[in-house]
Parts: C-alpha cells; sequence; structure tokens
C-alpha cells in the first residue's frame, strides 16, 4: 500500500510538473508572437477611428476593489462609437460562466444574476471570440477598419481580465493591451472637475449636466456603458473637440536589463512579494502580476545566506499607479500558495538589483535575452567546454561573450556560471541539461534573471577571503567553552530531528510538532547546517524536561512534514552540542568536530572579522558565523575549545564564533528561531558576561569535547568519490557508512579530502601501512593518521 502510494504521488508530481512546463512554455511562445504584432497594433490604436466602450463585472467585488478578490468575471457589456460620425452601435451584454459557480452576496446584489443563469453561460474564451466577431462585423458595417477599447478605469483590463485570461492560459487578443481610461480623458478636457482617482460616472456627468438615466434602464453594465458612451460623445462635440490620442498600455513581456546602484529608484514604485515558491522564476512573478507595467529589469528574486532563493522578491512598476495595483494583489495564489505584497524602499531594491561591475552591465545589455545560470561547474572548465556541454540545439548568444563565469576577488572560479540564449526555445533545450555531467560533475541549470546575475555578483565579490585577514600580532581574544545558550548534560530533554525537507523553515518544525510546542525552551530551536552552509535535513530541539522530549519522541517519529517522513530521536544536551559544534553523531557513538584536529587547522592566526565581514552580518539574521580558528598554544595541558568570542566594545556587530568548519569563510550555523516565534537567542550582553565569569570565579573552562578517536585523513582522492568507495578502499576494517566524513572547499565543492574513524589507533595505523598509496579509480591515496 504505502509503496503504491508513493508511486502515485511521484507520477502526480511529474505530470502536474508537465503540466507547469507547458503552460509556462506556451505562454512565453504567446509573448513572443504578439513581440512581432504589438507594434504595429498600437500604431492602429494611435490611429484609431472606433471606440469600443467596455465594461465587465466578477462574481466578487466590483466597483473600486475589482478584481481585488481573484473572483472569475461573469459579465461583460460592450457598444462601439463611431469617432469621425459620431454614431453608435448596438449595445452588447453577454453573460461569463465561471468555473466557480459562486456569487458572492454584494455581487448577485449589484448584478441581479444567478447562478442558474451563469450555469446556461458560454465561459470566458467563448464570450471573447463572440466580441471579436461582432465587433468585425460591425466595424465592417460602418467601413471602419480599428479601434481602441474605453474604459471606465483600468480595473477590469489590468485587475481583472489579464489575470484571468494568464491563469486559464487563454490568448487575449491584441486590442486588450491598449485602451483609452474616461476619466483620464476627461479631466483632459474638464481639469476642475477634481483629481482623476476621484472621478466617478455619475461626477462627471453632473459636472457637464447630462442627466441619468432613468431607474427603470439603470441595469448593472448596460447603464455603465450608456454613461460613457454620453461623457465621450459630449468631449467630442463642441467646445472640447477633444481626441482620443493617449493610450495606456498593457506590457505583455517582461524585460530583462542591468540596475546600476546609482540609478535613481522611486521608492513609490517597489514592493516585496513574500511567499514565492522557492522554484519560482521571474517570469512566475511577471505572471502574477499580468496586466500591470513592471519597468525593465524590474524582478529581484531575495537570495538568502547560501546564496539560494528565499521564496521573496523585489519587484518594480513603471509609477505609483501600478504599485497601488500591485498591493491590491495581496494574498493572491501562485498555484496553491497565496503570495503576500508590501511596501518596499528604493534603497532596498538597488541593494538586491543593483551594481557597478563594468562587466556585468556589458552583459547584461544585450536586450530581450533568456538568462540562465549553471551551477557547479568543474573550476578547470572553459567557454568552449560550457559551450560543447550546451551543445548546437541551445546556441548560446555571441557564443563566449555570452557567458559570464563567477569569480571570487582573486580570480579563482566558484564553479558558478551565467548563459544568455536568445529566445526561449534554446534557453529549453538548455534546461533538459539539467545534472548531466561535464567532465566529471553534475551540472545544476535553472532560470535566473539580471538582477540575480548582480546578487551573486556582488556576493561573491565582497567575500572576505582569509588571506585578507590581519596577521596573529593582534590581542588574543577571550575564549567560551559552550555557546552561552547551550548548557552541556547528559540528561535525556532534547529530540533530533532528522530528514526534515531542506526547504523546511523554523515555522515548518513547529507545525510539526503541533501541541508539543508549547513545551520548547526558548530559544530551544536549532536548525543544523552542513559544511556548505546550506540545510543539513537535521535540527535539535530542547524540551523543557525529558519526559516532554520522551513523549515528543514517540509521538512525532515519522510524521509527515512536506510530503517527507521525518524521523524523531530522543536525546541529551551533550550530544547536540557535540553536533553543533561540528561533531558527527554515529551508531558507535560520538565523533568529535574536525577542527578538533591538530593536523586539520588552518594556519595559526589571531583575526578580527573585517568591515565586509561586519557589513554582511547585519543582513543575515542568524548570530553564528563560522570563521578561522583562533591560535593554540603548542602543548597546552588544558586544550581550549575552539570558540572564539569578540568584544562589543571593539565592534559594532555582536558575532559568536563558531569554528567547526575548515573550509567556510563565514555562514551562519545554526540559526536561531525568528523572532516571531518568541523563541530568542541570548542577549549580546549575556556573551561577554558568559566570556569574563569563569575567569572572575577562578575556575577554567572544561572543554566540552571528548577524546577523538582514530582517525586517518585521506588526500588526493577523486573528486567523484563517495562513501561508498571509500568504504570499498578500506575493505575488511568493519567501518560503517558514518565512520566517513567527506570534507569541502572554501566554495562547497569536494577538497579531494576525508576522514575516516577507525575503532582504534592500532586498526587506524595498520589500515595507512597496508593501503597508503594504494589506487582508488586510478588515484594514488596518501593516508595519514590523526592523532594527538
Amino acid at each position: 500500500m504505502g509503496l503504491s502510494w508513493s508511486l502515485r504521488k511521484r507520477k502526480q508530481g511529474f505530470f502536474s510538473n508537465f503540466l507547469y512546463q507547458l503552460n509556462q512554455y506556451l505562454w512565453i511562445e504567446h509573448a513572443q508572437v504578439l513581440d512581432q504584432f504589438l507594434p504595429l497594433w498600437s500604431l492602429m490604436a494611435s490611429h484609431s477611428d472606433t471606440l469600443v466602450v467596455f465594461f465587465g463585472a466578477t462574481a466578487g467585488a466590483n466597483g473600486g476593489k475589482l478584481g481585488s478578490d481573484e473572483r472569475e468575471i461573469i459579465l461583460l457589456v460592450w457598444q462601439i462609437v463611431d469617432l469621425h460620425e459620431k454614431k453608435v452601435g448596438k449595445l452588447q451584454r453577454r453573460l461569463v460562466k465561471p468555473d466557480s459557480l459562486e456569487l458572492t452576496d454584494q455581487s448577485k446584489e449589484e448584478t441581479g444574476l444567478s447562478v442558474e443563469e451563469l450555469y446556461k453561460a458560454e465561459p470566458l474564451d467563448k464570450v471573447l471570440q463572440q466580441f471579436q466577431q461582432s465587433v468585425s462585423a460591425e466595424l465592417k458595417a460602418l467601413g471602419r477598419s480599428s479601434y481602441t477599447l474605453c474604459v471606465d478605469g483600468p480595473l477590469i483590463i489590468r485587475q481583472a481580465l489579464h489575470p484571468e485570461a494568464s491563469k486559464k492560459n487563454l490568448v487575449l487578443p491584441e486590442c486588450f493591451y491598449s485602451f483609452v481610461d474616461v476619466r483620464k480623458e476627461f479631466h483632459k478636457c474638464c481639469p476642475n472637475a477634481g483629481q482623476v482617482q476621484d472621478l466617478t460616472l455619475h461626477s462627471m456627468l453632473e459636472y457637464v449636466c447630462i442627466p441619468e438615466l432613468p431607474l427603470s434602464e439603470q441595469v448593472m453594465g448596460l447603464k455603465e456603458v450608456r454613461c460613457m458612451v454620453q461623457l465621450s460623445l459630449h468631449i467630442l462635440a463642441e467646445p472640447y473637440n477633444h481626441k482620443f490620442s493617449c493610450f495606456e498600455a498593457v506590457k505583455y513581456k517582461l524585460e530583462s536589463g542591468a540596475c546600476s546602484k546609482t540609478e535613481p529608484v522611486d521608492s513609490e514604485t517597489v514592493i516585496r512579494a513574500r511567499g514565492l515558491p522557492w522554484q519560482s522564476s521571474d517570469q512566475d512573478i511577471s505572471r502574477f502580476f499580468k496586466g500591470l507595467n513592471i519597468a525593465k529589469g524590474g524582478v529581484a528574486l531575495c537570495l538568502n545566506a547560501q546564496g539560494r532563493r528565499n521564496g521573496e522578491a523585489l519587484v518594480r512598476f513603471i509609477n505609483q499607479e501600478h504599485r497601488d495595483l500591485a498591493l491590491e494583489r495581496h494574498k493572491h495564489h501562485m498555484g496553491s500558495r497565496y503570495i503576500e505584497v508590501y511596501k518596499a524602499t528604493g534603497e532596498e531594491f538597488l541593494k538586491i538589483a543593483g551594481g557597478t561591475s563594468n562587466e556585468v552591465a556589458q552583459f547584461l545589455s544585450k536586450e530581450n535575452q533568456v538568462i540562465i545560470r549553471m551551477r557547479g561547474l568543474p573550476f578547470t572548465a572553459s567557454p568552449q567546454d560550457v559551450l560543447t556541454f550546451l551543445g548546437a540545439d541551445s546556441p548560446v548568444t555571441d557564443a563566449s561573450d555570452g557567458l559570464l563565469f563567477v569569480k571570487y576577488p582573486d580570480g579563482r572560479p566558484t564553479g558558478d556560471a551565467f548563459v544568455l540564449f536568445s529566445c526561449e526555445e534554446y534557453a529549453l533545450n538548455a534546461l533538459k541539461k539539467h545534472k548531466q555531467i561535464l567532465g566529471k560533475r553534475y551540472i545544476e541549470l535553472f532560470r535566473s534573471t539580471a538582477a540575480e546575475v548582480q546578487q551573486v555578483l556582488n556576493r561573491y565579490m565582497s567575500t572576505p577571503l582569509i588571506s585578507t585577514l590581519p596577521s596573529s600580532s593582534m590581542v588574543p581574544m577571550p575564549v567560551l567553552a559552550t555557546p552561552p545558550y547551550l548548557a552541556t548534560g547528559s540528561t535525556r530533554d532534547c529530540v533530533r530531528l532528522r530528514g526534515l525537507p531542506y526547504t523546511a523553515a523554523i515555522e515548518d518544525i513547529l507545525e510539526f510538532m503541533g501541541e508539543h510546542t508549547i513545551d520548547i525552551k526558548p530559544h530551544g530551536v536549532h536548525m543544523v547546517l552542513n559544511q556548505q552552509g546550506r540545510p543539513s535535513g537535521d535540527a535539535f530541539i530542547q524540551m523543557r524536561s525529558a519526559d516532554r522530549a520522551f513523549m515528543v519522541a514517540q509521538k512525532c517519529h515519522k510524521k509527515m512534514m512536506k510530503d517527507r517522513y521525518v524521523e524523531v530521536f530522543q536525546c541529551s544536551t551533550e550530544e547536540m552540542s557535540f553536533v553543533l559544534m561540528g561533531g558527527t553523531l554515529n551508531r558507535s557513538g560520538l565523533s568529535p568536530p574536525p577542527c578538533k584536529l591538530p593536523c586539520l587547522a588552518p594556519p595559526a592566526y589571531a583575526a578580527f572579522p573585517s568591515p565586509a565581514m561586519l557589513s554582511e552580518a547585519a543582513l543575515y539574521q542568524p548570530p553564528l558565523l563560522a570563521t578561522p580558528r583562533t591560535p593554540q598554544p603548542p602543548h597546552s595541558p588544558h586544550p581550549t575549545p575552539t570558540l572564539a568570542y569578540y568584544p562589543p566594545q571593539h565592534h559594532p556587530a555582536q558575532l559568536y564564533m563558531n569554528m567547526n568548519m575548515n573550509y567556510t569563510a563565514y555562514y551562519p550555523s545554526p540559526p536561531v528561531s525568528p523572532s516571531t516565534m518568541s523563541y530568542f537567542a541570548s542577549p549580546p550582553g549575556s556573551v561577554a558576561l558568559a566570556a569574563q565569569q569563569p575567569h572572575a570565579q577562578g575556575h577554567v573552562a572544561s572543554p566540552m569535547m571528548p577524546q577523538h578517536g582514530a582517525l586517518v585523513r585521506m588526500q588526493g582522492l577523486p573528486y567523484n568519490a563517495g562513501v561508498k568507495d571509500i568504504l570499498s578502499f578500506f575493505q575488511g576494517y568493519q567501518l560503517q557508512p558514518d565512520a566517513v566524513l567527506l570534507l569541502y572547499n572554501f566554495s562547497g565543492q569536494r577538497s579531494g579530502e576525508a576522514l575516516v574513524t577507525f575503532p582504534s589507533e592500532e586498526s587506524a595505523r595498520r589500515a595507512v601501512a597496508e593501503r597508503a598509496n594504494h589506487p582508488l579509480s586510478g588515484l594514488p591515496v596518501r593516508l595519514l593518521v590523526c592523532c594527538d
């Protein structure tokens, strides 16, 4: 039963993903077709000799809130006005059958429609076809060739019709990408009538002394269209002689482009979208705001401290009117998720999307390009290697000039690159190569944006390098024996969660815990990151008692979280502390953090955070940052745990340094609960107090690590060597998979080294004597015993 359910879920997931990709492709293909015809249509619209007065209503809110509740269109009304002969055509009214046959009480009262009437109506796509046929026939009868829509405010076009058509993957006629707003046209003729946003059909008719329709004719839709027709004819006549020549356009395609940090960005044009699916692209965001005009290069996907998208984006619109309409889409849906929309500032947008690099500006100067990000490239990969990998079916724009390799400030490659493609077809062909092999490494490919290019380049170029840190002549720093909020002990009052989804956040864990959340200690939720600074799938939670921890382990073990079952084990604070400081929890016991091994220590020096690091630290909520370890006195009788504390009087940012990663610059490890969940990290002052108390009381801080076991360090491993390969290499030594720890370099790639835990020092030395310089995948492997 379980296997059958799992297979069904996988098939459903595959099918859903296939439909999503197909919809994306069809939508973008439609946009490319419109790209050819819209300039022609705009030219025709600017010389239109006919207006089509247009009105619509939805199954929910109407009037000034039209489209704010995502309800579907249920009514369309239109009438033609001949601008030369000042004649009007036949008044047309059509009911529209929505997918969901539910009407709000307000809609029933305003429209006078019932569910029974709508059930007999045609769906939106059929009604739009009828609209085109009707208008074309009347134009032909009048001897006219072109027309422009005329509406009472932009809501029916921008907030109702375009969003609904986008969700239903309908191809809207070109006429719906250009329109005139009768309120703005009236305001040009009668500027003293009031502000545009304050005008209504009633106030405009009253201003020019046109009597309202009798009550018998005030049917919703018919009334509004007749009023707009009267106003249009009135301003066409003397003394106004108005010409309808100012047309509003709806962008159908997101324009990519670079943004300079010196470019002025109006804060009244920027919003922050929150709650986006992690795999969403700039095109998805553009579709979410379909009908509103996003500025060129105006979508900036936000990245987290690990360089991955965090579910937020900053979006810049062409003006405040479009920004205000975007705010009305707060809690609208993208797929099954609702998206929160808030105001943001121009400064926030520039912080994410702005750049200063001439190389990036030149790379992004090519317009209407699709950007793909490649990750995991071999460090030796050349432009020709990448072009060959992508193949002839996905040609890169301008060949090697369409590639941008991301590098560290000293010129070392990071394994990331951005690629430009001239059309969607080429980009989709490239995406098919996701997780294919280049050299000996599999490559990740996914859509990207101009803003993400800037973010990634800014992040890597500002990364502090070990070689730039101050020398060891600086004043030594006080040392803490353990993080200030972790008290070691053997009481099993903690639980370990294993197998969490990598996208799981603190909120997901608290929801998973359910009623047991009230038994969590303050600041007692700890996420565990791996050596690349990414979520490891593990978390530790401190409970108020061992009994509570036991209950959680019993009731939550193998519960589901986001389609994955999570294992829950009871453990002690001591065991938790080991893992949070870089150790591993094996079946046979505890393995100490790698930084406890003298042979793994980087060059001895004392270092304070550079200004660049402090500015980065201010961006991240987690207070724990990995940094180079502090110098240790040789032959110290009481070795000090490698956790360094930087006093607040020397630095504006409170930093608590975790020394569990020898090959990283700085990563949050581990993050703490967000402040909104009422689980706080210890206040900064308590860190300084903890640093001073052991010395003030005459106590020596005892190391919290156990004596490390017999470890062997392997050097010269093939970069694609895994745990199974290493276990095969040491076949006959009764090693468990947990005994192998692969090491990673600065950029999160495998370094070609590993640590292997042996049961005893004797077996470790025997393994080194017997297996040193033996080949693994054709490469000789060097072995070193790591012991005091």
